[in-house]
């Protein structure tokens, strides 16, 4: 399990994984790795949480805010964000089916996709600012923002089908089963039960309904999932968790 959950770290960030920690799993085998999701989301978003701990006390929280952001971009590689970016460039050119998949392999930004860019930093920007302003632990609340985001994701793998012939998210999507699927819901709640015991599982719950909306906008849409559009769920999935932590 140690290594599936390193091979999982090594392909969803830009974390230096030493080889060994890794060795035996092959590229058909991350499919098993989807239940240690939300422990990859625990360990991107405590790093980035440090640095906002960090920068607060002499930045500022905008800054810091921004700093938060940032980090968790570089961590990842910016993948989530692109795939947000190409998703809403697909989803909002009001083409047919098939244009949309290749609009969405395009890998130019277009007006869609940037503004996506612009309201998701700039939402979680003043999300996490406002947070903060409220007291609390906010290394917990950003590590249990991206645990949520990408426990979430499960549920545009299970009972989906991918929307193209081949890519990366064909490694996961239609692929998950119940046990698996349960398990990273599980392990998620767990997480950000014991992170914000009192709010947590509630924010998670109404990421889980917001995200399965979407999963399902998209499945009538384009007639399935892709990579681009899990890492749309996890983006999305992120702010909606913020925002389900101001009520």
């Amino acid at each position: 399990m140690f290594r599936l959950f390193f091979a999982t770290l090594q392909f969803m960030s830009r974390i230096p994984v030493p080889v060994r920690w890794a060795e035996g799993i092959e590229t058909h085998q991350y499919v098993r790795g989807i239940v240690t999701f939300p422990f990859v989301g625990l360990v991107l978003g405590a790093l980035a949480g440090v640095v906002f701990t960090l920068l607060q006390p002499w930045a500022g929280l905008p800054l810091a805010a921004l700093g938060y952001v940032l980090a968790l971009a570089l961590l990842t590689g910016g993948f989530h964000l692109d795939g947000l970016a190409d998703t809403c460039d697909g989803i909002f050119s009001a083409r047919t089916r098939d244009r949309m998949l290749e609009i969405m392999r395009d890998s130019r930004l277009g007006t869609h996709g940037g503004l996506a860019l612009i309201f998701v930093i700039v939402m979680k920007v003043l999300v996490v600012s406002e947070l903060a302003l409220r007291g609390g632990s906010m290394l917990a609340v950003l590590a249990a923002a991206s645990v949520a985001g990408r426990t979430a994701s499960v549920l545009l793998m299970y009972h989906h089908q991918y929307a193209r012939e081949k890519g990366l998210g064909n490694l996961f999507i239609g692929k998950v089963t119940g046990t698996q699927t349960f398990l990273t819901l599980l392990g998620g709640a767990v997480l950000c039960t014991l992170l914000l015991p009192t709010t947590g599982l509630i924010a998670l719950v109404l990421t889980l309904l917001a995200v399965f909306g979407l999963g399902w906008m998209l499945r009538r849409t384009l007639g399935g999932q892709t990579g681009d559009t899990l890492g749309a769920a996890i983006e999305l999935g992120e702010v909606v968790f913020l925002l389900a932590l101001l009520r």
